[in-house]
């Protein structure tokens, strides 16, 4: 049976494919969220939502809290500030993979701080678009145990 995954991101990653593709590449959320689709098919019925709105995130969590097995989320800039999302992370009670395009270790030391880690399953980051594959492989094996 495939597992129900919320694949969620937040702001800006919207212009994925167009915004400064030295740091986040040159490919689109669309083309992203079609290669999980092709190569989870069976494994993973997938929904996404992309906002850069922060109550929206957080309802997307909260509803996923009523069907999803786990959830994929970047965050974007919103991984560094709120608070919301960390407690709506918690709240929804699932896996959840913090999952980054760029290394963001290796960028501007404001980066460098998540407040989200902490209540996450686990933090992917750094590969492009292959982070969102390697964090719906490892959200998976987590939930197959």
């Amino acid at each position: 049976m495939a597992r129900q995954i919320l694949v969620l991101n937040g702001p800006n990653l919207n212009l994925l494919g167009t915004r400064e593709p030295d740091v986040y590449g040159s490919t689109t959320l669309v083309d992203i969220l079609a290669h999980l689709g092709n190569e989870f098919a069976g494994r993973a019925e997938l929904r996404d939502a992309q906002s850069n709105s922060e109550g929206e995130l957080i309802d997307a969590l909260q509803d996923a809290r009523t069907w999803a097995d786990g959830v994929i989320f970047n965050p974007g800039a919103y991984t560094h500030t709120s608070v919301a999302l960390r407690d709506a992370i918690s709240a929804c009670e699932l896996p959840v993979v913090e999952t980054h395009l760029s290394n963001v270790h290796a960028r501007e030391e404001f980066r460098h701080a998540s407040m989200l880690s902490a209540v996450c399953l686990g933090v992917v980051g750094g590969f492009g678009r292959h982070s969102y594959t390697i964090a719906l492989e490892g959200l998976l094996r987590h939930l197959d145990g």
